[in-house]
C-alpha cells in the first residue's frame, strides 16, 4: 500500500510546489491511516488543514481505496 500512496502523492506534489509547499510521507499504517508531514509554505499555512483534508486526503482515498484517513504529524 505504501507504494500506491507514494504514487498518488506524486500527482499532488506539483500543485503544492507551485505554492511553495510540499508533502512528505511519514507512515502508512495497517489500519489505513496515512501520516504525512506538510513542508515549506504548507507547514505554517493557516489553510493547511483544508489542503490536507479536501486535497491530499480526498485524492489518496480515491487512488488507494484502503486509505481511511490522512493525518498531519
Amino acid at each position: 500500500m505504501r507504494e500506491q500512496v507514494e504514487k498518488a502523492l506524486e500527482k499532488i506534489r506539483p500543485a503544492l510546489q507551485r505554492d511553495g509547499g510540499g508533502v512528505e510521507l511519514v507512515d502508512v499504517g495497517e489500519d489505513g491511516i496515512v501520516k504525512v508531514k506538510l513542508t515549506g509554505a504548507c507547514g505554517g499555512c493557516p489553510m493547511s488543514q483544508v489542503t490536507l483534508k479536501q486535497g491530499i486526503e480526498r485524492v489518496l482515498m480515491k487512488e488507494v481505496p484502503s486509505v481511511k484517513e490522512v493525518v498531519s504529524v
